[in-house]
């Protein structure tokens, strides 16, 4: 797909880390974007800058993803592009042991479920909306319609301790990528997803800085956390090279994690 400002795209989580990175990077090429997330004032400010559109969007919400979807088709047009970079999790390991009184507690099932909700049913909730959009409209010269984009983790393949809730909604995601590329592949859509390792998220920032220099040493290499544009950068490629199709790309400096 030529990438220039016929194209529109909607990113998920667009108002901050590998979202917002990547709707710069898409802006950056003429790209119409649209910036769906929950944080109002941020992602005003972000669409301000690269001359994109924010629409207020709880992915959790059937109406509210709809209505986000409709409010950026009226600003762009149909998009040929969606990113989903919404998504979140929490440590908590399958059972707990008060460490002043010894009881053990389960994870609770709500709190489990809502990861998934989130980061796996939130993204899927994208996929069919952007995908029925997308087949509806006509073929770009080598027949395709459209190229949508997941975000996992490298936790779908090694997870760490605590990481049950977060390990299992990316590991759906990434599950799911090769059977929505074969049923979309009739309609000329590309369905991939990035895998990305330790990267400088505000997530990443918000913990102490020798969490972050031991991660950091454990990579490969480079011995260091990713960058967000990294990862725009590879949506770039996705969106560009139309025989990259049902895959599922590891982006983490070779690192693989340990159990904690």
């Amino acid at each position: 797909m030529k990438l220039d400002s016929s194209i529109a795209a909607v990113v998920t989580g667009g108002a901050s880390g590998l979202g917002e990175a990547t709707a710069r990077a898409l802006a950056s090429q003429g790209v119409k974007v649209a910036i769906f997330d929950i944080n109002e004032s941020r992602g005003n400010q972000v669409a301000g800058e690269i001359g994109g559109v924010f629409c207020k969007v709880d992915v959790m919400s059937d109406p509210g993803v709809e209505a986000g979807f409709a409010q950026a088709r009226e600003a762009h047009g149909q998009e040929r592009i969606l990113v989903n970079c919404a998504g979140s999790g929490y440590p908590h390991k399958t059972i707990a042991r008060d460490k002043k009184t010894g009881e053990i507690k389960p994870f609770p099932s709500d709190a489990f479920a809502w990861v998934l909700m989130l980061n796996t049913v939130g993204s899927f909730r994208c996929i069919t909306r952007a995908a029925a959009g997308m087949a509806a409209m006509e073929p770009l010269e080598n027949g395709e319609r459209g190229v949508i984009i997941s975000t996992a983790s490298v936790a779908a393949e090694d997870g760490q301790i605590g990481q049950a809730a977060y390990t299992a909604s990316k590991a759906a995601i990434t599950g799911m990528t090769l059977p929505i590329a074969r049923d979309l592949s009739s309609e000329g859509i590309r369905v991939n997803t990035i895998l990305p390792g330790t990267f400088n998220t505000p997530l990443m920032l918000s913990t102490a800085e020798v969490v972050r220099a031991g991660l950091a040493a454990s990579v490969p290499f480079p011995k260091r956390l990713g960058e967000p544009p990294e990862y725009a950068s590879l949506v770039l490629e996705i969106a560009r090279n139309g025989y990259l199709n049902g895959e599922c790309i590891r982006l983490d400096g070779a690192i693989r994690m340990a159990p904690r």
